[in-house]
């Protein structure tokens, strides 16, 4: 078997164009302009490019984009003011803190100091609590990109055995609720599950986010299975040059792609969703805000 191969970028910009078709429509309609925040605290390389690269886009769907570049020493008062004053800033309807934070702010102060409605990333401990429960939440956007690529390809993933490996706050756990939440049957696993060969031999669906480079062999997936990798991880590459690496994910791709039915590459699979779902959680929250209908598609 031959695996398909679910190609991220192109999911990413039908989403992108639903969420631009949205934007036109709330401008047309209602004179309203979704506006997203984006604070970056110090001069992250790998941040700088995340933060160019979700303000471009932004602007690219016709969203207001405002960026908020602070000095590596900030003070958590300072910070929190700002926080404040986008959350009572009505034509700001998402607000996404940049992570990692330097290390004397207190991330899960700031993340929490975020308005809920407002909380774009879905980090916030209202939303955690709101998803685990089953009900409207602001859901994290590389799991909500997961389930969107899911249901695209199943239509349905109701009744299918699907396993989590790992268990972080930001993919695994929510990830896990999410396909709980569409009535698949979820095991969540990680690097010390007993005998994770065999629990991952049974799964429909393999949502691989355990940070380890090409932890999962071929041999571990069951034919015809869907795998989604989101693991992002640098391994040298020698063969391209001194000081050269390539991109892996958590899966061994060609292994994994022989036995699967569907599969996710990396690059190019889950990391273009991520902020695609990002825009989408913003034109979500500005509706919300303002008693209109949500958009059909990009929620969960």
């Amino acid at each position: 078997m031959t695996a398909k191969i679910i190609d991220g970028k192109e999911f990413a910009a039908r989403v992108r164009a639903k969420v631009a078709q949205h934007v036109s429509r709330l401008k047309q309609d209602h004179g309203i302009i979704p506006g997203l925040a984006v604070v970056l605290v110090g001069e992250d390389p790998a941040s700088q490019v995340y933060v160019r690269s979700k303000g471009k886009m932004t602007v690219e769907v016709g969203m207001k984009s405002v960026e908020h570049r602070l000095d590596v020493e900030t003070s958590e008062a300072d910070l929190l003011a700002l926080l404040d004053q986008l959350n009572n800033d009505p034509e700001i309807h998402g607000i996404l803190v940049q992570l990692p934070l330097p290390k004397h702010l207190n991330e899960d102060l700031i993340i929490n100091s975020i308005s809920p409605a407002k909380d774009v990333d879905g980090f916030h401990i209202s939303n955690v609590g709101l998803l685990g429960t089953g009900q409207k939440s602001m859901v994290p956007c590389t799991p909500l990109g997961c389930l969107m690529m899911l249901r695209d390809h199943h239509g349905s993933i109701s009744g299918m055995d699907a396993v989590v490996i790992g268990r972080s706050n930001i993919v695994g756990k929510p990830m896990a609720q999410l396909l709980l939440n569409d009535s698949a049957t979820v095991t969540i696993a990680h690097s010390r599950t007993k005998d994770l060969a065999d629990v991952v031999r049974r799964a429909d669906i393999v949502v691989a986010a355990v940070g380890r480079p090409e932890m999962v062999p071929g041999d571990w997936i069951k034919e015809g299975a869907t795998v989604i990798d989101v693991g992002i991880n640098r391994l040298d590459a020698p063969e391209k040059g001194e000081g050269k690496t390539r991109l892996v994910g958590d899966v061994h791709f060609a292994s994994c792609a022989e036995r699967a039915g569907a599969i996710t590459p990396v690059p190019g699979g889950v990391g273009p969703m991520t902020i695609a779902c990002l825009l989408a959680n913003t034109v979500t929250a500005c509706c919300r805000a303002n008693g209109l209908a949500e958009p059909e598609g990009l929620t969960a």
